[in-house]
């Protein structure tokens, strides 16, 4: 089947490291705030400032590495980003085993983190259209996404083992390990990758920084999904926190209920990027875009309708099965969309521009769903987002055109 031909031994390596990176992160999911809890006996509030802080300051630090990169060797870059996170997750336990670990260093390597996050993923991203054919775009992406879910199905509950067994900090060296194997995987590809050709001034300048948003806004097919993903994206995260509070103190489930109710329907996000090529194949991007994007948005208003006991269990794996399946379908089809439709000395910028955005709003959004809790309630609060989300397909792009004035390549798609 096309779906499962081989995309070559460089596509291997490339796919290789990132799984491994994958369930390293699965497998460390939530250690700095049990850490935060645990060894630092930090409250709620420097919890939740680590949260959002870390995802918030590493998006604005991460600025300048998308100009900073579009012009350089994207293997080297995704190298020293590997590097970067796994010398800060690893300075955690140093810093543990000699008794100085402090809040103020769990928030620097938060930032680190993040920062090293964006700038790997927008390096891969550029990598990727060089190393793939572009008809394989789609293949090559619905792969990555298949291992993102399953590594969130397997990873938390063998972390959650693990720090029951031996600590919250093993799990960061797991992590951390993670990083430097695939920083291997990445230097194992091997052959030759040209250095871009830069048509302008030589050095970085301050209008360079703001490049990939002037581009993304300046483009009428990325224009509308840019702006319908990081809406939906920051309702979705704002709404999860909101969740947990309704379901373990609200409504009195134990934490394994709430996990199983979160980990099992991830199995939906290997359903759905499973199905992308194919329904790709048979119905047109354009089509299965529109007709995801919008299903996406139907289910979160569900969990506002959450009850105590099996039925309400019963309700949230229902709605958060049809919330990622729809994700994990729609993902890799708007993945391989900005590749294509990104011009090939703008691609790394955008996808920089894009997770930064996507950063900023989901940690804009978390805060603004936390004044909204405190004043309505929990419940409350995840239906007005639900109420919102009900909106974002607006904003998802209808009708077809020739691009024109604004540096794209005439293709066939959205506007």
């Amino acid at each position: 089947m096309k779906g499962r031909r081989a995309l070559g031994r460089r596509f291997g390596w490339l796919w290789a490291a990132f799984a491994v990176s994958s369930y390293g992160t699965g497998f460390g999911f939530g250690a700095f705030p049990l850490i935060a809890i645990l060894v630092l006996h930090s409250g709620p509030t420097q919890v939740a400032a680590l949260a959002a802080a870390g995802r918030a300051v590493g998006a604005v630090v991460a600025v300048p590495l998308g100009p900073w990169m579009e012009f350089r060797r994207k293997r080297p870059v995704m190298i020293a980003m590997d590097l970067i996170r796994f010398a800060a997750l690893m300075s955690i336990p140093a810093a543990f085993a000699l008794g100085r670990l402090s809040f103020a260093q769990l928030l620097v390597v938060a930032v680190a983190v993040a920062a090293a996050d964006i700038a790997f993923k927008a390096a891969s991203g550029a990598y990727l259209k060089e190393l793939v054919p572009p008809e394989d775009l789609l293949v090559a992406n619905g792969r990555f996404e298949s291992t993102t879910w399953t590594s969130i199905v397997v990873g938390p509950p063998l972390g959650g083992a693990a720090i029951g067994m031996f600590g919250p900090v093993t799990t960061v060296v797991a992590d951390a390990v993670s990083y430097l194997l695939s920083a291997l995987g990445i230097r194992a590809i091997g052959g030759t990758e040209p250095r871009p050709a830069r048509a302008t001034a030589p050095r970085l300048r301050p209008g360079d920084l703001l490049e990939g948003w002037r581009y993304i806004l300046g483009h009428r097919t990325l224009r509308p999904l840019f702006l319908n993903s990081i809406v939906v994206n920051g309702l979705i995260m704002a709404s999860e926190p909101l969740i947990a509070v309704l379901m373990l103190s609200g409504l009195g489930f134990a934490p394994w209920q709430y996990g199983l109710a979160f980990a099992a329907p991830c199995i939906g996000g290997l359903i759905g990027s499973r199905m992308a090529h194919p329904l790709v194949a048979r119905f047109g991007q354009r089509k299965v875009m529109l007709t995801v994007g919008a299903l996406r948005a139907i289910w979160p208003l569900g969990l506002a309708f959450v009850q105590p006991g099996v039925p309400g269990i019963v309700l949230v794996i229902a709605v958060q099965l049809g919330l990622v399946t729809c994700c994990g379908l729609f993902n890799p089809v708007l993945a391989t969309y900005r590749l294509e439709h990104a011009d090939p000395d703008r691609v790394a910028r955008t996808l920089s521009a894009w997770s930064v955005s996507s950063s900023l709003s989901i940690a804009a959004l978390t805060a603004v769903w936390g004044v909204i809790a405190a004043v309505t309630g929990p419940r409350t609060a995840i239906a007005i987002a639900g109420v919102f989300l009900l909106a974002t397909p607006l904003l998802l792009p209808r009708r077809e055109k020739a691009p024109r004035g604004t540096g794209e390549q005439p293709a066939a798609g959205l506007t």
